[in-house]
C-alpha cells in the first residue's frame, strides 16, 4: 500500500511541480534524453516530500481496512492494544524517516545542481524562445536583438531592431524590421531570421590605406529578407559551479560549516560599514544624559555660525553650496541604499542556509508525524479503499503544506525567527498526531460519524422515524388485551393533557430559562406508550406492525426548556442571540407535541379495535395472522 500510495503521491507532486517550469520544455525541441534526465532529477528532488503524503495515505487506507472490516475489533478482542498493533509499523516509518533524511543529506543537493544546470542550459537553447520584449538580447553570437513585442501563439516578432558586429562597433550593421519570424535549420547549427517590410543600414570599410577610413553607408530596404545568423541550439551544460553555493546545493555539514562563515563575513561587512559612517559629517557620536545640554548647545552654536557664513555670500554662490549640498546627500543616500541592499542580501543568504537545515529535520520528522496521524483515525473512522481516506490525506496535507510555506515565507522575508516560522508546521500537528493516537488507543468515537449526526438531529430538532419489522423469532406473543387497556389509557390521559396544558399558546420566556420545566405528565404517557408498541412489536399482524411505525417519537422535555441543566438555561437566555433560537425551537417542538398527541389518539382509534379482536382470539387459542 506505501509503494502504491507513493508513486501515486509522487506522480501528483511532479506534475505540480511541472506546470512551473512548463514554458521552459516547449518549443525546444528537446531530445527524449535531455526530457528524461528533466524528470529523473525532478522525481529524486521531490522524493522527500511524497513520503509524508504517501505514509499518511497509506496509514489512512490500511487501519481503514482493518477497522471496516472489524479485524481492528477482533485485534483488540485479542488483548493487543492500537499501539502494539502498530509497532512493527512505527519501525518502518522510522526507518523511512531516516531514508527521507538520507536523500535530503546526501541525493537531492547533487539532483538539485543537476536540474539547475539542465534547466538553465534548456533556457539558452533556443532563443526564439527566450528572447525578451523591450530588452537587447546578446545570446546569439555577434548580434544583439531587440524585439518590441512577441506573439507567442505564432511565433511572430514584432518591431525588430539587430545590430550586427563585424568588427568594431564603427563597422556595426543595423537592420529595421516590422515583423519577422526566427526559427532554427534543419542542422541544428544556425538560425534562419524572416524579416518583412524593414530597411538595412551598414557603413562600408575602404581598404589599402594605412588606416580604415569610414565612407557613406550603404542603405537597402526591403519587403522580405532572410538572414542567417549563426547558432549551435545544440544543448549545451553551462557552468554548475555557482549553483553549488546555493544552501540548497548543500548537505547539513556544508551548510553548518557555511554558516560560520557567512555569519562572520557579515559581522565584518557590518563592522566595516559603521567604520564609513563614523568618518562621515552625517554622524553623530552616541551621547551620555549627562553631555547632551552640552551638544545641543555646540549645535545651536554650529547651526548659527553655518546660517550667518551662508548669509555673507553672493546669490550665485548661494546656489552653488545648495547644489554641492544637494548632490552629497544624495550620493550619501545612494551609498546607503546600496549598503542596505547589499546587507539585505546577506542576511538573506544567512536566513536561507539556516532554513534549509532546519527543512532537512523538520521534512523527516512529518514522516513520523504523519503516520500517527493516518494510522489513528483510519482506525477510528473505520473506512478504507481511495474515498474518505483520500480527502482526508489532502486536507490535512493542505493544512501542514500552508502552515509550512507561510512560516518559511515570512521566516524567508526576515518577517519571524527562523525557527519560528520553519517549526510552525511541525509545532501545530504534532500536538493533534498525539491527541488522535490517544483517543484511537482509547477507542473513542470522537470521530464517531452517528454521534455527531444524533448530535445535530437533537439539536436542530429533526423528527426520527420507526423502523419495526416482522420478527423472525418469536418466543410469546404480545398480551393485546393489556396492550389495548394502556393504550385506551392514553388516549384519555392525553386529551386530558391538552386540556390542561395549551400548548398553542407562547409561554412566558422567564419561565423557559430560569425556572425548571420538566414535564412529567408527558414522560409517563411517553413511558407507557413505549412499553405497549415494544410488547406489540411481537406481534405477527402486518397490519398492527404497520400501525406500530406510524406512532411519533415524542421528545419529553424539549417543548419546556431548551437544555436539561438549570444553569445552562440561564446562560442561554441571558445571551439574546442564543436565547431567541432556543425559544424559537422551544415553541416548535411545543407546536410538534401537539401534533403528535392527535396523532396518537388518531392511531390508538384505529389500532385498539383491531388488537382486541386478536386479544380475543389469543384467548380461544387461534390467532390468525392477516
Amino acid at each position: 500500500m506505501f509503494f502504491a500510495t507513493f508513486f501515486i503521491c509522487q506522480f501528483v507532486l511532479m506534475m505540480q511541480f511541472l506546470w512551473r517550469y512548463v514554458d521552459e520544455l516547449i518549443g525546444k525541441g528537446l531530445s527524449l534524453e535531455v526530457m528524461a534526465q528533466f524528470f529523473w532529477y525532478m522525481g529524486l528532488m521531490l522524493m522527500p516530500q511524497a513520503f509524508p503524503l504517501a505514509i499518511l495515505l497509506s496509514s489512512l487506507i490500511t487501519f481503514g481496512n482493518l477497522g471496516e472490516s472489524s479485524e481492528l475489533t477482533a485485534i483488540k478482542a485479542a488483548g493487543i492494544s492500537l499501539l502494539q498493533a502498530m509497532r512493527s509499523l512505527i519501525v518502518i516509518v522510522i526507518a523511512i524517516t531516516c531514508i527521507s533524511f538520507f536523500f535530503q543529506e546526501v541525493i537531492a543537493p547533487k539532483a538539485f545542481i543537476s536540474f539547475r544546470q539542465l534547466l538553465l542550459s534548456m533556457k539558452q537553447k533556443n532563443p526564439e524562445v527566450e528572447i525578451p520584449e523591450g530588452i537587447f538580447y546578446d545570446g546569439i553570437p555577434g548580434s544583439n536583438l531587440y524585439v518590441q513585442k512577441k506573439d507567442m501563439t505564432t511565433g511572430m516578432l514584432y518591431g525588430i531592431m539587430i545590430y550586427r558586429m563585424n568588427g568594431s562597433y564603427d563597422d556595426a550593421a543595423v537592420i529595421l524590421a516590422d515583423s519577422g519570424r526566427m526559427q532554427p535549420t534543419a542542422e541544428k547549427k544556425h538560425l534562419l531570421l524572416t524579416l518583412y517590410s524593414g530597411e538595412w543600414f551598414e557603413n562600408m570599410r575602404q581598404s589599402g590605406l594605412g588606416v580604415a577610413a569610414n565612407v557613406p553607408y550603404r542603405r537597402e530596404t526591403f519587403s522580405t529578407k532572410n538572414i542567417l545568423l549563426d547558432f549551435d541550439s545544440g544543448l549545451d551544460m553551462v557552468e554548475a559551479g555557482w549553483i553549488a553555493s546555493d544552501a540548497r546545493a548543500k548537505s547539513m555539514g556544508m551548510i553548518l560549516h557555511d554558516l560560520d562563515s557567512i555569519r562572520e563575513f557579515n559581522d565584518s561587512v557590518g563592522h566595516q560599514y559603521f567604520m564609513d559612517a563614523s568618518r562621515t559629517t552625517f554622524y553623530r557620536p552616541p551621547m551620555k544624559k549627562a553631555d547632551s545640554t552640552n551638544v545641543l548647545r555646540l549645535a545651536k552654536m554650529e547651526k548659527s555660525n553655518h546660517d550667518s557664513l551662508y548669509a555673507k555670500l553672493t546669490g550665485e554662490q548661494k546656489q552653488q553650496v545648495v547644489r554641492m549640498a544637494a548632490n552629497d546627500a544624495q550620493a550619501a543616500l545612494s551609498e546607503m541604499e546600496f549598503k542596505v541592499e547589499y546587507s539585505e542580501g546577506l542576511n538573506y543568504d544567512e536566513r536561507m542556509h539556516q532554513l534549509e537545515a532546519m527543512n532537512k529535520i523538520t521534512l523527516s520528522l512529518s514522516c513520523l508525524i504523519f503516520f500517527f496521524i493516518g494510522a489513528p483515525l483510519g482506525a477510528i473512522i473505520r473506512k478504507g479503499g481511495l474515498g474518505v481516506p483520500v480527502i482526508i490525506s489532502v486536507l490535512v496535507f493542505i493544512v501542514f503544506y500552508i502552515l509550512d510555506n507561510t512560516g518559511t515565507k515570512m521566516a524567508r522575508d526576515d518577517n519571524w525567527t527562523v525557527w519560528f516560522g520553519k517549526w510552525l508546521g511541525t509545532a501545530v500537528l504534532t500536538p493533534i498526531a498525539c491527541f488522535f493516537t490517544y483517543k484511537a488507543n482509547n477507542d473513542s468515537v470522537v470521530f464517531n460519524i452517528d454521534l455527531y449526526k444524533n448530535m445535530l438531529t437533537r439539536m436542530l430538532g429533526l423528527r426520527t422515524k420507526r423502523y419495526i419489522v416482522r420478527k423472525e423469532v418469536i418466543i410469546e406473543d404480545p398480551k393485546y388485551l393489556t396492550d389495548a387497556e394502556i393504550l385506551t389509557n392514553i388516549s384519555l390521559e392525553i386529551s386530558d393533557y391538552m386540556q390542561r396544558h395549551k400548548l398553542l399558546r407562547w409561554p412566558n420566556p422567564i419561565r423557559v430559562f430560569f425556572h425548571p420545566g420538566d414535564d412529567n405528565d408527558i414522560e409517563q404517557i411517553n413511558s407507557a406508550m413505549e412499553v405497549a408498541i415494544e410488547d406489540l412489536s411481537y406481534s405477527k399482524n402486518n397490519y398492527v406492525l404497520m400501525k406500530l411505525n406510524q406512532y411519533p417519537i415524542i421528545a419529553t422535555h424539549a417543548h419546556t426548556r431548551p437544555f436539561r441543566r438549570k444553569w445552562l438555561n440561564a446562560i442561554t437566555g441571558l445571551f439574546l442571540p442564543t436565547g431567541i433560537f432556543f425559544y424559537i425551537r422551544m415553541l416548535r417542538f411545543r407546536f410538534r407535541l401537539y401534533r403528535d398527541l392527535q396523532r396518537i389518539i388518531r392511531n390508538n382509534e384505529k389500532l385498539i379495535p383491531r388488537i382486541i379482536q386478536l386479544g380475543n382470539l389469543q384467548k380461544e387459542g387461534s390467532v390468525t395472522v392477516i
